[in-house]
């Protein structure tokens, strides 16, 4: 096998293999902390990519390659990456379409890099980006990571308060197409909810596609005006939960006193996935669709029986 032929692959495999490492040390440190789910922290999506591209640089850097040519090695160094995410990590597909800006991004701009920084032939800048990554990787690894929030949506329905109360405790079985092209692709979207009691303290099940179900808590309930509730188990699924942690959720009814009435959905939640400002703009997204699917299929069972 050519010289050529062996860096080549070279590249690919040692990228790679420092990524198992660094995963692996990530999850040995997050069991030792007995977290209760496993988080993926800013060095998984943004330092180790950059220090794959720099790798495959330092492998590739005798070759002069094109930008379309750095592009598709750079694409499959990170193919290969999530086949193994895929296989050790239990990663989906949903999680994946998530990450690939991300770390291609992060990836890339390392190989880039890596490129200019080896033409230079400085060994003490080569030194020192390397053990600046792994300062900042060792630091991300140790720090506490902790980031929760809130997303607000509201509708306004063509019946007063009373008559959208009762479908907002309880609805049947969400038949309308949906125009997320998320929940097209495969999703797992909302498709009903039901309860055992109306009252506060009774229990109320949000029901999503393959039987993955919220279980909650009713926490408050003031019919035609507020009903808060609690989640109190969500399901195991490894495309989205587990990295986002749904924690509570709210409907809010407002009677605009001509009739109508505004619906407002709330719903709080934790991240297991960093970057957040990366991260956050997915599950806002996410959220948000939930949101309205189960408030617009409010809205046309209220208008529908007014």
């Amino acid at each position: 096998m050519e010289r050529k032929n062996i860096r080549l692959i070279l590249g690919y495999a040692m990228s790679n293999l420092l990524g198992v490492l660094v995963e692996g040390g990530i999850k040995i440190i997050d069991q030792y902390n007995n977290h209760m789910a496993f988080i993926f922290i800013t060095t998984t999506f943004v330092i180790l990519p950059a220090a794959m591209g720099l790798i495959c640089a330092w492998y590739w850097r005798d070759e002069q390659l094109r930008t379309g040519k750095k592009i598709l090695r750079i694409l499959l160094n990170m193919l290969i990456g999530f086949i193994l995410a895929f296989i050790f990590l239990r990663e989906g597909v949903f999680c994946l379409i998530i990450v690939t800006p991300l770390v291609f991004a992060f990836m890339f701009t390392g190989f880039l890099f890596g490129n200019f920084m080896y033409k230079k032939d400085n060994n003490t800048l080569n030194i020192s980006v390397l053990g600046l990554l792994v300062m900042v990787c060792f630091i991300d690894m140790i720090s506490v990571h902790h980031f929760e929030t809130s997303v607000t949506d509201e509708i306004i329905v063509n019946a007063p308060p009373a008559k959208v109360w009762p479908f907002v405790v309880a609805y049947p079985e969400i038949k309308e197409k949906s125009h997320y092209w998320f929940f097209n692709i495969g999703l797992p979207k909302p498709v009903g909810s039901t309860v055992t009691g109306y009252c506060q303290g009774a229990g109320r099940k949000c029901i999503f596609e393959r039987n993955m179900v919220f279980d909650e808590i009713m926490s408050v309930y003031e019919p035609g005006k507020n009903l808060t509730f609690d989640i109190i188990h969500q399901p195991s699924d490894p495309e989205i939960m587990g990295h986002i942690n749904i924690e509570k959720g709210q409907f809010i009814l407002r009677d605009n006193g001509n009739g109508t009435t505004t619906l407002v959905g709330t719903s709080w939640y934790s991240l297991n996935v960093y970057p957040a400002v990366y991260f956050d703009v997915w599950a806002r997204s996410i959220t948000r669709n939930v949101h309205l699917r189960v408030m617009e299929h409010i809205k046309l069972l209220c208008e529908k029986a007014w």
